[in-house]
C-alpha cells in the first residue's frame, strides 16, 4: 500500500504506516477536534487509556486526515467499510454507495462478518470490480450484478450472541441468512439455494423521543420501514395489504383511531394503482434485502416507556436521584436488553445505587461506571404494565451548585421491543397475485420497535 506521509513529514520516519493503518487509527482512537496520535508512545498510551482521554465518542462519518484526503467510513455487524477521496466529492453520495456495497456483500455471502469476509474475499472483490470503474459507481444492484458474478459464496454459519437473547423465537430465522445465488460450505459441497419457498417480512420502528423532567413528551417521531427478503422460486408478483383506515398526510383528516403517517415513500418496483382505494401493494420482489416502504410520524401517540425523574440535595455534597420507569405498553409485551444511562457531575466521588422492582422482571442491575462518569442500569427483561425504580446515593467532591446540578443527565434509554409496533400500522395480508395450483409459500412475518433517541431531560 502507499506510505504514509504527512504535509510536514517530508521524511519516512521510522513509524510509518500506511493509509488504512493510520485511518484506523484515527477512527479507534478519535479526539474530538484532535489529530491523529503520530508517535509510538501516544499511540501506545491511547491504547491503554481508551475508556478515557483518548475516546471521547465515535467518529464522524466523513473527515479530513493530514494526507490532505477525506476519508468516509460507515459502520455494519462490527465492520468498517472506508474509502478516501482527493476530490470534492457529496459526501450523502459515498456514504449511500458505502452502504449499498454492504448490502451487495450480505445479499451474496448470506451474512455479513468477519469469517464471511475472509472466506469469500475473492467474490466479494469480484463484486467490487464490477459495482466500481475507477472510483465511479456502476452497477449496485443485486440483481444486475448476477450476470456478471462467477463465484460461488461460501457459505459461513452466522454468530448468534444468545445471552442476549431473551426470547429466541423472536429472532430471525437462520433461512434469511442464504446467499442469493447457489453456494457452497466450507468443506466446498454444493448447497440448494432454498429448500422451501419463503418470504420474509419485517415491519421496522425507531423511536425518538424527548421527555421534560415531568415527564410530559416535549418532541415523538417514528421512523419505521417494512423490508422483504424473499426467496420463492419463479420470483411471482406479490400483494401486500395495509390498514385500510391508513391516512397519509396529517392535514387529510380521517376517522378516529385511523393509522396517521405524515409521510410515506415507496421502492421502485412497487406498483401504487391500487394504493389510494385499497391500500394494496403489488410488487415482483428483487433478488436480495429491500425496503418495500419507508413511513414517517409525528405528534401524538402511546410510548411503550415513561421516565419520571427526581433530584433531591440530601447535603451540600450529597444528592439523591431517584428513576421511575413505567412500561405502558400491553402485559402481553416486553421490552428486551433494556439499558438506562445517566451521566453525572465530573466532580463526582462516588455513587451507590440500587434497583426496586415488581416480581416478573430479568436480571436487572445499576452500578456507576467511573471512567465514563455514567451510572449504567441494565434490565434483561420489562413486562409491560410494570414500573421500576432507580435510587442513587451520589457524593460529591464540592458543595453542590446549579452549575453542578446542570451536569446531571439527561437520561438515555436503549431497547427492543419484538412482536409490537408503536404506530399500529399493519400487514393486512400478503400472497401472490395470482393462484398457482401446488405454490404453497411460506410467510415469515416480524414486528420489532427499538429506541433510535429516547431521552428525559432532567
Amino acid at each position: 500500500s502507499k506510505q504514509y506521509r504527512t504535509e510536514r513529514d517530508h521524511d519516512v520516519g521510522a513509524h510509518e504506516r500506511s493509509h488504512t493503518e493510520a485511518f484506523f487509527r484515527k477512527i479507534k482512537f478519535w479526539k474530538d477536534g484532535g489529530t491523529l496520535l503520530d508517535s509510538a508512545a501516544e499511540s501506545n498510551e491511547a491504547e491503554e487509556n481508551d475508556d478515557l482521554e483518548h475516546s471521547k465518542g465515535d467518529a464522524p462519518p466523513v473527515f479530513m486526515m493530514p494526507d490532505g484526503l477525506s476519508y468516509f467510513h460507515v459502520k455494519r455487524n462490527g465492520l468498517i467499510f472506508g474509502c478516501s477521496t482527493a476530490r470534492n466529492v457529496s459526501p450523502t453520495t459515498v456514504i449511500d454507495l458505502l452502504s449499498t456495497i454492504a448490502k451487495v456483500f450480505k445479499d451474496y455471502c448470506g451474512t455479513l462478518s468477519e469469517e464471511a469476509m475472509r472466506k469469500n474475499f475473492i467474490l466479494l472483490y469480484e463484486l467490487l470490480d464490477e459495482m466500481l470503474d475507477y472510483g465511479y459507481p456502476q452497477v449496485t444492484q443485486t440483481e444486475n450484478l448476477k450476470a456478471f458474478i462467477y463465484n460461488e459464496p461460501i457459505v459461513v454459519e452466522p454468530v448468534v450472541n444468545t445471552s442476549s437473547m431473551v426470547n429466541p423465537k423472536t429472532a430471525s430465522a437462520n433461512a434469511v441468512h442464504k446467499p442469493v445465488i447457489s453456494s457452497v460450505n466450507v468443506n466446498g459441497r454444493k448447497t440448494s439455494k432454498s429448500d422451501k419457498n419463503e418470504i420474509f417480512v419485517d415491519i421496522l420502528e425507531r423511536l425518538n423521543i424527548l421527555f421534560s423532567n415531568n415527564g410530559y413528551i416535549l418532541n415523538s417521531t417514528i421512523d419505521g420501514c417494512i423490508q422483504m427478503k424473499s426467496y420463492l422460486a419463479g420470483n411471482p408478483e406479490l400483494r401486500l395489504a395495509l390498514n385500510e383506515d391508513l391516512i397519509v398526510g396529517r392535514n387529510n383528516g380521517g376517522q378516529y383511531g385511523a393509522v396517521v403517517v405524515d409521510d410515506i415513500n415507496f421502492n421502485a418496483c412497487v406498483n401504487l394503482s391500487e394504493f389510494d382505494h385499497a391500500r394494496t401493494l403489488s410488487f415482483v420482489p428483487p433478488d436480495g434485502e429491500f425496503i418495500v416502504l419507508n413511513y414517517r410520524m409525528t405528534g401524538e401517540f402511546k410510548t411503550p416507556f415513561r421516565i419520571f425523574p427526581s433530584i433531591e440535595e440530601v447535603e451540600p455534597k450529597k444528592i439523591e436521584i431517584s428513576v421511575l420507569i413505567r412500561a405502558e405498553m400491553p402485559a402481553n409485551h416486553f421490552g428486551a436488553n433494556v439499558s438506562v444511562e445517566m451521566p453525572l457531575p465530573k466532580c463526582t466521588a462516588s455513587a451507590a445505587s440500587n434497583v426496586i422492582h415488581s416480581p416478573g422482571h430479568g436480571p436487572s442491575q445499576a452500578e456507576f461506571i467511573r471512567t465514563s462518569g455514567k451510572i449504567v442500569w441494565n434490565i434483561k427483561k420489562f413486562p409491560g404494565g410494570s414500573e421500576q425504580t432507580m435510587r442513587a446515593k451520589v457524593t460529591l467532591k464540592h458543595p453542590c451548585t446549579t452549575q453542578i446540578r446542570r451536569e446531571i443527565g439527561p437520561i438515555n434509554m436503549n431497547f427492543e421491543i419484538p412482536m409490537y409496533n408503536v404506530s399500529q400500522l399493519q400487514v393486512r395480508y400478503l400472497r401472490i397475485a395470482e393462484a398457482m395450483p401446488g405454490y404453497t409459500p411460506y410467510r415469515w412475518v416480524r414486528y420489532v420497535t427499538q429506541s433510535s433517541s429516547y431521552v428525559c431531560r432532567v
